[in-house]
């Protein structure tokens, strides 16, 4: 009679998502995914470019700081899409690991470092075109050239208008290579009845883009009205 291996007690591997902030107006954006996806239960390596701390200060009066990132990431996911303090109750942070954005020898830099995949939320220009010519000028753009050599998932959520015709080709130049490109562009027949409603359905199909399940919008089913319905 064969012995049975031996069972293993060891716990399972982490494998996070990585969130990308870029210094695009758009935070609120980047507020909602990150709180799905620990709604979601899912692991999160979040990176902060340096623009993007000027841009949390402005829209919602947070500042985010390297040595108090917990406490001001708690502050950041409590705010509303309208700059409101508190609006949202933030469970336990402890799945989130946090990297400063001028640590190239952090953790996701590595192909061998095992995530998921990344999402850029907001991706600026200067971002989408850093990752586009493999500048890897900071953390940001670096875990985003490896995610693509490295054929994970990549989500790239652009915000700008109108775009140039250099952003186009850069963009073009990300989809050939694998990314999701993924406008920030909110739709209306989900009957969004405020500014949060608008920001979670572009953070819905950044989860969609994922294949992290959510209930941030609703979907649609193929029947008219249904916007006018829920207003």
């Amino acid at each position: 009679m064969e012995t049975p291996p031996p069972t293993s007690h060891e716990a399972p591997a982490r494998r996070p998502w990585v969130v990308g902030v870029s210094g695009a107006s758009g935070t609120p954006y980047a507020a909602a995914v990150l709180r799905a996806l620990l709604r979601a239960g899912e692991d999160v390596d979040l990176i902060v470019s340096r623009a993007a701390r000027l841009t949390v200060l402005d829209e919602t009066g947070v500042s985010f700081r390297d040595a108090h990132w917990r406490d001001d990431l708690r502050r950041w996911l409590g705010s509303g899409a309208d700059g409101r303090a508190d609006v949202f109750d933030v469970g336990p942070l402890d799945g989130v690991r946090y990297w400063a954005a001028g640590d190239l020898a952090a953790g996701p830099s590595s192909g061998s470092y095992p995530v998921k995949g990344m999402l850029i939320v907001p991706a600026s220009t200067a971002g989408v075109a850093g990752v586009a010519l493999g500048l890897s000028k900071d953390l940001l753009q670096r875990v985003a050239s490896v995610t693509l050599k490295e054929r994970r998932r990549l989500v790239v959520v652009v915000r700008e208008t109108p775009l140039t015709g250099q952003t186009l080709r850069h963009l073009v130049a990300l989809d050939d290579a694998g990314a999701v490109v993924l406008p920030a562009s909110p739709a209306f027949y989900s009957g969004p009845r405020d500014l949060q409603g608008l920001v979670d359905f572009v953070a819905g199909r950044v989860l969609d883009a994922a294949g992290v399940p959510h209930r941030l919008y609703r979907r649609w089913e193929g029947e008219l009205g249904q916007a006018r319905d829920t207003a």
